[in-house]
């Protein structure tokens, strides 16, 4: 990823990325073009009650719900815009293995316990993607497959550690690719190497939060669009308020990432929303053959990478550019199709149909923010861009610690949750400054 995507500003408003929450409609993506057919959830209205109330229909919420109502509790879903409105209906449909931080660093900063702890965990929210797809038959369009790939002999070595740190932890479907192997399963020449991890894969992810709401709602679940939470009255029974009603619930679990605007504070205050963006061409048809012939997903190893796979109708969809601090960029056409030209030159005189941007949640620490506002309040943020499976993970684990199972709550619980230098004013600048040091390390190869 070049230094010109790279963006930053003092955020007015976290909850504002193409239209604020509470839209009608989603962003003006190829996603939500080709989405699965929605039914009408209306607005919550007058005053309900239920065993858990859940704030956000992203991937965070909706696994969590699933778990919980088919463990046979009376769950509500309270949606400010509509299922799959944020992240979870824009991403790059990628599902990534582990952490932001991968598990060698967790073991250096915070110890072998919480690396043995999370080691356990950082393969199993593809597995239940997976589960879910395949129990409630979701056509999401999946397809098997992922590679991370490197740009310079450095990245390369980095892959074969990378390789052997998650197979000491379990994972043993990996395997290395030398420079011919990798131009041959992706169809360019950029890469000197790749690691392809046959447990992964892609999807349609607004789809993909679609059908699991849809799920939820045959286990008798409850959703509620256009109902922003405006505020949650903490005490033995919380009370969840919107603009039009209430639900009074036992547990509430907080699930908005880089949504959750002012609605809690103390945790806005310690993460900040950036934008991502992402382009989809038209149909390639029978055109570029030489173009992920594999069809596998793609990740380089950037600092500030860039992704890309095709669609189930052949669209390259092209990923990359980091906003810091989330807004919407004028012209994401200018941004992202020159690093997809740089992949794929050939490309040149294809039409661009869609391109649309937003917000994924960074924490300080790289790594998720999980943890309890009150005795009975949940929360789970901060997935700082490997949202796609650990929100299925947290969401297991959420169930977990509310049914009183709280081993595996308790292990990101313990991890340390700062504050960014700088407060609110300073954060963006001074963490794209940091950005724009690693991008520059990534292109001179040390």
């Amino acid at each position: 990823m070049t230094t010109e995507a790279i963006f930053f500003q003092t955020p007015a408003s976290p909850s504002r990325s193409l239209g604020q929450a509470g839209s009608q409609t989603h962003a003006p993506s190829y996603y939500a073009a080709s989405g699965l057919p929605q039914h009408d959830r209306p607005p919550l209205q007058g005053a309900v009650e239920a065993d858990i109330c859940i704030v956000g229909a992203g991937y965070t919420g909706l696994s969590t719900a699933l778990h919980l109502a088919d463990a046979g509790f009376k769950v509500i879903v309270l949606e400010s815009a509509r299922v799959g409105w944020g992240a979870s209906g824009r991403n790059g449909g990628q599902l990534v293995h582990s952490y932001s931080r991968d598990l060698d660093v967790i073991e250096a900063r915070h110890g072998k316990e919480a690396a043995s702890a999370l080691g356990s965990m950082a393969f199993e929210g593809a597995r239940i993607i997976k589960e879910l797809i395949e129990r409630h038959q979701i056509d999401c369009q999946f397809k098997p497959g992922g590679m991370f790939t490197a740009m310079t002999d450095k990245q390369a070595r980095q892959l074969e550690h990378h390789k052997a740190l998650w197979e000491r932890h379990g994972h043993k479907q990996l395997e290395l690719l030398d420079a011919k192997a990798t131009e041959q399963a992706t169809g360019t020449r950029r890469y000197k190497a790749a690691l392809l991890d046959h447990s992964t894969g892609h999807m349609h992810p607004l789809r993909l939060a679609q059908g699991e709401a849809a799920a939820f709602e045959s286990l008798g679940g409850v959703i509620h669009e256009l109902s922003a939470v405006t505020r949650i009255e903490r005490g033995d029974t919380a009370v969840v308020h919107t603009a039009q009603g209430q639900v009074r619930a036992k547990f509430v679990v907080v699930a908005c990432n880089a949504y959750i605007g002012d609605l809690e504070p103390a945790l806005a205050s310690r993460s900040m929303p950036c934008g991502s963006q992402v382009l989809a061409t038209e149909p390639l048809g029978e055109r570029f053959p030489e173009i992920l012939p594999t069809d596998y997903c793609v990740e380089d190893c950037n600092f500030l990478l860039d992704y890309f796979r095709l669609s189930a109708d052949r669209r390259l969809l092209y990923g990359g550019g980091v906003i810091y601090g989330a807004r919407d960029p004028a012209h994401i056409e200018s941004i992202v199709r020159p690093k997809m030209l740089k992949t794929f030159p050939e490309l040149k005189d294809v039409k661009i149909d869609y391109g649309w941007t937003g917000n994924f949640l960074l924490t300080l620490t790289r790594l998720p923010e999980v943890g309890q506002l009150s005795p009975n309040i949940y929360y789970s943020q901060g997935c700082s861009g490997h949202g796609v499976t650990f929100t299925h993970l947290i969401g297991r684990v959420l169930s977990e610690a509310i049914q009183g199972q709280a081993s595996r709550f308790d292990a990101f619980a313990k991890l340390p949750h700062y504050p960014f230098p700088g407060g609110r004013m300073l954060r963006v600048p001074l963490t794209a400054m940091g950005a724009l040091y690693y991008d520059l390390r990534d292109k001179l190869g040390v």
